[in-house]
């Protein structure tokens, strides 16, 4: 909620809003946006009918103002008065104990309390001094038509209820914290003994295979020496010699004697074994581990995105690869892979391995036990080099049980999304297609394993700066307004001025205000600011852009919806082909995909 949502309903009758904060850390004078006909002040006297004071409580005493100011202001009050106090605690941590008796003090009630959407003002509540009950206000912000003795009912009864609630719910978070720094202590314990043991069990098993593999090349050595003194064994050449006369004896029988006498005249010489090189490095064509990855397409490129390594069905992996570079293993070459391509995670699709088709068929159910040391192999091995193994849940654990011993670090259970090209824009709806680009894409389901591992967030794709040039404080309310109640909120608003466009709202909503070149993947021109944009615009945009791939998303004068088109007038376009400085009217000429949606501004 903005701070003009909480305000603005109570600004029946006010004439003056007193600005008590003035002087100290904030600026609210560019937060309220106040109508005509309502005044900013800022003097220090008494507040009576028609004013309303502003005053904040936070706690940094030099942004938020501290307790004693908060008191000062509230023995200004006279009955008819109204506050608007602000608060830069979050909801759970609200001091409201704190104010609580000096509210009562100066006869102030507390008519409506809501949190805010700033990132250094997290809450509001509006109070009215009053010499008798006043109506509250439901959830909207209407007031409750009540008599005095109803709204005291009221006022105790929920007083009553909500302490219960709150009682039994802090005691539970309690209880769910203690339990939670329990878990983790006994599993960093167990994590260090299982890490201490695993590592003992593979430095047993590399000196084993060190010791089988130096005695395999002595073995190899010997065996060789061996062959080289067999071949210059004379006895070994006489047998050639006469097999050779056997073989053809009318020329070999004419040869056999001086032959024979060669080999009697060298007798008395030492056989000596043909040099065996003891470091000969193998066939590099023959021992390269890599020769049998030459019919893989391995992706590689920079680590601005997600790298996965996975265990993954084809369906899956593809929709992965448009948002993640995807490395699919396969039993005979996972650990290669693995350790060549450096995943972020090793990720293993339980519906891959308990599905009875594909190279991981059967993995975990028992019946495959060769697939199941493979797959135990990769996820130590990921884990040797400092990869997360995560498992993903997506089918009943049942089909494939086996997989619940090994040591993953991290558990996602749920589906792996749908990839937006999947969906129908008429079977499915607009609103179809809304829902599922928020909360059910395959974008969103692999920004949770990227928070998970700590890698670039695939969500960062769909961020949005806002082009804008405000001329007066009219256009600086209304780009405010248009920006905050995005449903898909832009991450930067890039104007001419930013020190003089007052913008502090923006700012304060945690939207970054500037005026060099966009660094956000995508651009929305708005400096038309007369125009009236609809909330769901840049969602509905952004929605048709991840649908269909384009790289410029806008409308046409005939109103084509969800189709590609050779022109149009651009809404949004990929930041490269904006910073390109080239006309819209050449951008189909030179290969650039153009997605046409419906136009829901008006002039």
């Amino acid at each position: 909620m903005r701070l003009t949502d909480l305000l603005h309903p109570h600004l029946d009758g006010v004439t003056t809003v007193v600005d008590a904060t003035a002087g100290g850390g904030l600026r609210l004078d560019r937060y309220v946006h106040l109508p005509p006909g309502v005044r900013l002040s800022t003097h220090e006297q008494l507040i009576g009918p028609g004013q309303l004071v502003l005053l904040s409580y936070g706690p940094d005493p030099k942004l938020h103002g501290d307790e004693e100011a908060c008191r000062t202001v509230l023995e200004r009050m006279r009955p008819g008065g109204r506050g608007l106090i602000l608060f830069g605690h979050h909801g759970p941590d609200l001091p409201s104990h704190r104010l609580l008796d000096h509210l009562v003090t100066h006869r102030c009630q507390v008519l409506r309390a809501s949190a805010l959407g700033y990132t250094h003002l997290h809450a509001g509540a509006v109070f009215a001094c009053t010499e008798e009950l006043l109506a509250l206000h439901d959830w909207f912000g209407r007031p409750v038509p009540s008599d005095g003795f109803a709204t005291a009912l009221r006022m105790v009864d929920e007083y009553v209820l909500a302490d219960f609630v709150s009682r039994s719910l802090r005691a539970r978070t309690l209880d769910l914290e203690r339990t939670a720094e329990e878990t983790a202590r006994a599993l960093d314990a167990a994590r260090d003994e299982g890490t201490a043991e695993r590592l003992a069990a593979v430095t047993r098993e590399k000196a084993q295979l060190d010791s089988a593999l130096r005695g395999a090349r002595d073995r190899g050595a010997l065996l060789e020496q061996r062959v080289a003194m067999l071949e210059g064994s004379t006895s070994l050449r006489v047998g050639r010699a006469l097999v050779a006369a056997a073989r053809s004896p009318r020329r070999g029988m004419l040869r056999l004697p001086r032959e024979l006498y060669g080999l009697w005249h060298g007798r008395g010489r030492a056989a000596t074994a043909r040099p065996v090189p003891q470091n000969r490095e193998p066939d590099a064509a023959v021992s390269d581990g890599r020769l049998h990855l030459a019919h893989r397409a391995l992706a590689s490129a920079p680590r601005d995105r997600l790298v996965i390594a996975g265990v993954l069905s084809d369906r899956t992996a593809g929709d992965f690869a448009a948002h993640a570079v995807v490395n699919r293993l396969l039993p005979h070459d996972g650990r290669l892979l693995v350790e060549r391509t450096d995943p972020d995670a090793l990720v293993v699709q339980l519906s891959a391995c308990s599905d009875t088709t594909g190279p991981w068929s059967l993995t975990g159910t028992g019946l495959a036990p060769d697939l199941d040391r493979a797959l135990a192999e990769l996820v130590s091995q990921a884990k040797a080099l400092g990869r997360n193994a995560v498992l993903w849940r997506d089918a009943p654990a049942a089909g494939a049980p086996g997989l619940a011993h090994l040591a993953w670090d991290s558990v996602i259970d749920g589906d792996t999304g749908v990839r937006l090209s999947r969906l129908d824009p008429v079977a499915d709806g607009r609103e179809g297609l809304w829902e599922a680009f928020r909360h059910n894409s395959t974008r969103v389901r692999l920004s949770r394993l990227a928070d998970l591992t700590g890698t670039p967030d695939p969500l960062d794709e769909r961020r949005v700066a806002v082009l804008a040039a405000p001329r007066d404080d009219t256009d600086v309310s209304r780009l405010t307004g248009q920006v905050l109640r995005q449903v898909h909120r832009p991450v930067e608003v890039v104007v001419p001025d930013p020190a003089g466009a007052a913008l502090d709202e923006l700012v304060g909503a945690g939207v970054t205000v500037h005026a060099d070149e966009p660094t956000a993947p995508w651009v929305a021109d708005w400096t038309n600011l007369s125009v009236d944009r609809p909330d769901t615009l840049l969602l509905d945009l952004m929605c048709a852009q991840e649908h269909s791939g384009a790289d410029a998303v806008g409308h046409t004068p005939v109103d084509d919806d969800y189709a590609f088109v050779p022109q149009l007038r651009p809404a949004l376009v990929r930041r490269s082909l904006f910073l390109a400085g080239t006309s819209a009217d050449t951008w189909s000429r030179e290969g650039h995909r153009l997605f046409a949606v419906r136009g829901k501004e008006s002039a």
